[in-house]
C-alpha cells in the first residue's frame, strides 16, 4: 500500500525537519567520505612517488647489484606490488610477504590491466585478481622498460568504511532524537493553533440555523506579533460578530412569533363573533334576499377558513415557542386506521390503501398532534390530486424509527416548489387555490409536529410518483 505524505502541519513540519537534518547529514557524510578517501589516496601515492620504483627495478637487476640496486632497496612494506613491463609485455611480477618478495601469476586480464597504466609517475587504481585493489605507479626504467609499484587499497577503503558505518550510527541516532524532539516542539509551537482549530470545530458543530445559541468564549491567543495570534484575533472578531447577529435575529424572531401569538389569539375572539353572527343570520325564518343570504354564506365560509387560518399559526406559534408537547404511548397502526377512515369519507373518489404491519407499532409523543400531522399529510393528498388517484399509507419499522409512508400516483409536485414545500403559505398555483380551502400551511404543521417529535419528514415527488416521509423514533 502506498503511504501518503503526511496532512497535518505537524507532521509536514517534524517531516521537512528530519528530511532537512537528513540531507544535512548525507552531505556531510558525503563530502567527509571523499575528503578522507582523497586524503588517505594522496598520502599513499607520496608514498608509490617515494619509492620511485626501486623494488620493480630490483626483479630485474637483483643479480647484479650496484650502488643504485642493492638487495636491501628491497625492503617494502608488506604487500607492495612490483612488476616490470618491456614492450608492453609484463617479465616480472612480485608482491613483498613477509619482507621477501614472491614471484605473483597474474591472469590476462591483469596484465591487459597492467599494460594500460601510464608512465606518467601518478598514481592510477587498478583490481588484481589474486590481490584485490591496488594503487599504482608507472615510471621509466634505465633500459627502456616500464617499472610498476603499488601499494593495497584495502587500508584505505577499511578506513573510509569504518567512517562511513560510525556517521552512519552517529547520524541516524541524531536524526531519530531530532525526530522526537522536533515532533515535542512544534506540537508544543502549535498548541496556540489546535486551540483556534478546536473553538472553530466547536462553532461549527453548533445549531446555528435555529434556536437561541450560546457562543463560547473568545481565544486566548491573540499576539499579533505572531501569526497564529493575527488568527486567534481574527475569529475572535468573527465569532463576535456571529453572536451579535444570532443575537439580533433570535430577538426577531421572538418579537414575530410573540406577534403571530398575540395575533392568532386576540382574532379567535372576533372572528367567532363574525362566524357566529353570520350563521345567525342565517337561521333567520322570514324571507331574505338572495343576494343577502348569499353574502352571508360567504361570510360564514370565510369566517370557517380565517379560523382555520388563526388556530394554525396559534399552534406553529406555540410550537416554534417549544412549548412541551404530551408524552404517552401512542399506537401509530390505530392513528393511521382513524386517519385514512377520515380521508375515505373526505375523499370517496380516491382509491385509498393500507399497508401496515402485522403487530402494532408504538411511539411516544403527543396523540392529537400526531393524528393531525398524518391527517394534514392525507388531506394534501387528496385535495392536489384528481378523483381516481391511488394513495397507499404504509407503516414499517426497525430497531430505532418507525416510518409513515404516503405515496400517491398523482400529477407530482413541481420541482421548483419541492425545497420550499414545508414553509408556510407555500401555494403551487395551478395545483392549490383559495377556493380549495387550502390555508398553505397543513404541511408546515406537519413539519413542525414531526420535528418536535425528534422525527424528520421529506418528500420525494416526480410525475405520477409522491411519497412523504415521516419517521419518528420508537
Amino acid at each position: 500500500m502506498k503511504r501518503l505524505p503526511p496532512r497535518t502541519l505537524h507532521g509536514q513540519l517534524t517531516a521537512g525537519l528530519v528530511a532537512l537534518l537528513a540531507l544535512a547529514c548525507l552531505a556531510v557524510g558525503i563530502t567527509t567520505a571523499l575528503a578522507l578517501r582523497g586524503f588517505l589516496m594522496g598520502r599513499l601515492d607520496e608514498q608509490l612517488t617515494t619509492s620511485g620504483g626501486r623494488f620493480a627495478a630490483s626483479l630485474e637487476h637483483e643479480a647484479q647489484p650496484d650502488s643504485d640496486n642493492r638487495p636491501d632497496t628491497r625492503g617494502q612494506a608488506r604487500s607492495t606490488f612490483g612488476a616490470r613491463l618491456l614492450d608492453g609485455t609484463v617479465t616480472q611480477a612480485a608482491v613483498v610477504d613477509a619482507a621477501t618478495d614472491r614471484p605473483l601469476r597474474l591472469t590476462p586480464k591483469d596484465r591487459h590491466a597492467l599494460a594500460g597504466v601510464s608512465a606518467d609517475g601518478r598514481g592510477h587504481s587498478i583490481r588484481l585478481s589474486t590481490l584485490g585493489a591496488y594503487r599504482v605507479t608507472a615510471v621509466r626504467g634505465d633500459d627502456q622498460d616500464i617499472l610498476i609499484t603499488g601499494l593495497p587499497l584495502h587500508p584505505v577503503e577499511e578506513t573510509v568504511h569504518r567512517l562511513e558505518a560510525v556517521e552512519s550510527v552517529l547520524f541516524g541516532t541524531a536524526l531519530v532524537i531530532t525526530g522526537i524532539s522536533g515532533a515535542v516542539w512544534v506540537r508544543i509551537s502549535l498548541r496556540p493553533l489546535q486551540r483556534v482549530t478546536a473553538r472553530a470545530a466547536e462553532v461549527a458543530s453548533l445549531p446555528l440555523a435555529s434556536g437561541e445559541i450560546a457562543m463560547p468564549g473568545p481565544l486566548p491567543d491573540t499576539d499579533s506579533r505572531t501569526e497564529i495570534g493575527q488568527v486567534g484575533s481574527a475569529l475572535n472578531h468573527m465569532l463576535g460578530h456571529v453572536e451579535n447577529a444570532l443575537t439580533r435575529r433570535q430577538a426577531s424572531e421572538e418579537r414575530l412569533r410573540q406577534f403571530a401569538a398575540d395575533a392568532s389569539h386576540e382574532l379567535r375572539t372576533p372572528v367567532a363573533n363574525i362566524r357566529g353572527h353570520a350563521e345567525l343570520a342565517l337561521r333567520h325564518h322570514g324571507p331574505v334576499p338572495g343576494e343577502v343570504r348569499h353574502a352571508l354564506e360567504r361570510i360564514n365560509g370565510e369566517s370557517q377558513r380565517m379560523t382555520r387560518i388563526v388556530d394554525d399559526l396559534l399552534l406553529l406559534a406555540r410550537l416554534d415557542a417549544g412549548r412541551s408537547l404530551q408524552h404517552e404511548a401512542v399506537d401509530l397502526t390505530l392513528l393511521i386506521l382513524n386517519a385514512t377512515d377520515d380521508a375515505r369519507a373526505a375523499g370517496p373518489d380516491h382509491r385509498w390503501l393500507l399497508e401496515l404491519p402485522e403487530e402494532p407499532i408504538t411511539v411516544t409523543g403527543d396523540a392529537h398532534r400526531l393524528q393531525q400531522a398524518i391527517g394534514n399529510v392525507l388531506a394534501n393528498a387528496r385535495t392536489h390530486t384528481p378523483p381516481g388517484t391511488e394513495v397507499t399509507i404504509r407503516l414499517s419499522a426497525d430497531h430505532t424509527d418507525a416510518t409513515v409512508s404516503v405515496s400517491d400516483n398523482g400529477p407530482g409536485i413541481p420541482q421548483a416548489l419541492q425545497p420550499d414545500i414545508f414553509g408556510r403559505f407555500v401555494r403551487a398555483d395551478h395545483a392549490r387555490s383559495r377556493s380549495t380551502g387550502s390555508t398553505g400551511l397543513g404541511l408546515a404543521i406537519v413539519h413542525a409536529v414531526i420535528t418536535a417529535h425528534g422525527g424528520t419528514v421529506t418528500v420525494t415527488s416526480s410525475p405520477g410518483h409522491t411519497t412523504f416521509r415521516l419517521t419518528l423514533p420508537v
